[in-house]
């Protein structure tokens, strides 16, 4: 009896098996707003790069350019910044997140090359990619055992809410003003969030027993009562066999496996994610329709994608998590290869892009959600930060591999087909997962 008493009153325990308080629900929310921004920011560019052209007179290649430098900013960010979180906190380093990307977005309005460009947009990267791996623990840390894949799921539909949000209102800017307008509301929209991180998000539990810093105890409770939750009189033990911080960990026998599978299957379903993201206004364009007609249908694309989020979410909270990403990826599959099939009118167009943006998304945060319960505290942030780093290798190759079949004179229907398989072989990755690792509860 005692020893169950001494349990209950574990932090840990707390977090885990009290109910879910309002204090908790808006930390989360918080980390919604959080990734909105970045969903936000990491496509800032594309708003803003047809005004940049004009301007400066550049063309498609130059612009590549800087897109693939913000992919491996956000790369190297997810990886670095997710195993900093692990050692010094997640709240100060997403703080530093925050002012990287405020100094990224007001630079990127002061330069006046395309070298100066790549430059401010890898280092904001940097800050976007960090910001994401530490997101993802902050929310897996912050919910108890019930919600937290509901709410990983939650915090990963802030992504396409930035995209839609931010697409509404840099399209607004963008009528009266110029491309720089699409980045100065960025980073005040980054400053903006930067005070409200120390007042509704503290230091988790989980990450603070796990470093146990100077007056852990005072720290683990100020935590507690800021999220809610009754304080407690001792820290429980160390853990000795608990894993150590560290990218090294990440490798050792017992988490070997799961890192290599879940980064194949971030990696593959990466791969058919970003097709429908980053061709689809091509090919409506090249079906016959407007530039504009072409947005709309990448619109409707997030818009199922948000839903398919938050349905995902909803389902997650009765249903395993690992059979619910399964389904999704294979859903992914079908949907794009009937995406590929073409429609008659732009109205089937929207429909189909819509289905595609729907599951591809379910996909992606059932990812996330499967990757914060897969690793444990200790390595959590640069688990997460590993996963997604290496799975930006797929966003990047994704539309070079559909050009490249395209060049190649392949069809749309044939083309859909091969980049449709990326989401069933990320499938099977998650099902050779052990399945106690992979519940996601």
């Amino acid at each position: 009896m005692a020893d169950a008493a001494a349990a209950s009153r574990d932090p840990r325990a707390i977090m885990s098996n009290a109910p879910m308080t309002p204090r908790q629900y808006l930390a989360i929310a918080m980390c919604v707003a959080l990734n909105a921004l970045d969903g936000f920011d990491v496509l800032s560019i594309s708003f803003a790069s047809p005004g940049i052209a004009r301007e400066w007179g550049i063309d498609r290649a130059a612009l590549g350019v800087v897109l693939s430098m913000e992919l491996i900013g956000m790369a190297v960010g997810s990886i670095l910044l997710g195993h900093i979180a692990d050692r010094i906190g997640r709240r100060p380093t997403t703080i530093g997140c925050l002012v990287i990307m405020a100094v990224g977005m007001l630079s990127t309005t002061h330069v006046g090359s395309i070298e100066a460009l790549a430059a401010t947009r890898l280092f904001t990267g940097l800050g976007i990619g960090g910001m994401l791996a530490t997101t993802n623990a902050f929310v897996a840390e912050y919910a108890n055992d019930r919600a937290r894949g509901a709410a990983v799921a939650v915090m990963a539909a802030g992504y396409p809410m930035g995209a839609i949000a931010g697409g509404s209102i840099a399209s607004h800017l963008l009528v009266n003003g110029d491309w720089r307008d699409v980045f100065y509301f960025g980073a005040i929209a980054t400053i903006v969030l930067l005070p409200l991180i120390p007042l509704l998000m503290p230091e988790p539990v989980g990450s603070l027993l796990q470093r146990r810093p100077a007056d852990t105890l005072g720290r683990v409770n100020r935590s507690l009562r800021a999220l809610g939750h009754e304080t407690v009189d001792a820290l429980p033990p160390v853990e000795p066999t608990a894993p150590k911080a560290g990218p090294r960990e990440l490798f050792s026998p017992r988490l070997r496996g799961i890192t290599l599978l879940l980064t194949a299957g971030y990696f593959l379903h990466v791969l058919t994610f970003y097709f429908i993201i980053k061709w689809v206004p091509k090919i409506v364009v090249d079906m016959g329709f407007s530039p504009a007609a072409a947005g709309g249908v990448l619109v409707w694309a997030n818009v199922g994608g948000l839903l398919g989020s938050l349905l995902f979410s909803a389902l997650s909270l009765r249903f395993a998590v690992r059979g619910l990403l399964i389904a999704a990826m294979l859903a992914s599959v079908v949907m794009i290869a009937v995406f590929g099939q073409g429609q008659a009118d732009l109205a089937g167009l929207s429909w189909a892009a819509a289905a595609g943006g729907f599951c591809t998304n379910a996909g992606m945060v059932g990812l996330y959600a499967i990757v914060a319960a897969s690793f444990p505290t200790a390595v959590r942030g640069g688990g997460t930060g590993f996963v997604i780093g290496v799975g930006r290798g797929g966003a990047a190759l994704s539309p070079i591999l559909a050009g490249l079949l395209f060049a190649g004179g392949l069809g749309l229907p044939v083309v859909a087909a091969v980049m449709a398989c990326g989401s069933l072989l990320g499938a099977l990755a998650i099902l050779a997962l052990p399945k106690r690792e992979a519940e996601g509860h």
